[in-house]
């Protein structure tokens, strides 16, 4: 058994994955718009003009799978009460990473050494998604 993330953009997901791309290298495995679907949503389903919205998309980043989608397209995003957990080889690929995620974001815990890592940080990006950002090593 196996926990994959599933994130819904609300309409910026290929905002999102463009951002993702850049900022971590994502590579995109597999993504569909509403309108490829083999079974279109019933009528009425989805708003009007989200014909080119992502329907899903698999993405991977490192080593993690990170599943996207467009979901209902209405603009509200709440990424609450979770964190995607970042573990980079070495102090320079945290900061990199780390920086690029605050671009346009907010840092919720700076870049410093901790008890339990030797470089760790909490940002949430600008689509809002929380990610915790460390060294697990003594790389830093």
């Amino acid at each position: 058994m196996k926990i994959d993330p599933y994130l819904f953009f609300n309409g910026r997901c290929e905002e999102a994955i463009e951002f993702y791309k850049k900022a971590l290298g994502a590579k995109v495995d597999f993504m569909m718009r509403n309108s490829e679907s083999p079974e279109p949503p019933p009528p009425g389903t989805l708003p009007a003009g989200s014909e080119n919205k992502i329907m899903h998309a698999s993405v991977h980043i490192g080593g993690a799978l990170v599943m996207m989608s467009d979901g209902m397209c209405d603009g509200n995003m709440a990424f609450k009460g979770f964190s995607l957990s970042l573990d980079c080889p070495d102090a320079d690929a945290a900061r990199e990473a780390f920086a690029a995620l605050a671009d346009g974001g907010q840092v919720k815990m700076p870049l410093a050494k901790t008890f339990w890592a030797p470089l760790f940080g909490m940002v949430d990006d600008r689509f809002g998604v929380g990610w915790m950002v460390g060294v697990s090593d003594n790389a830093a």
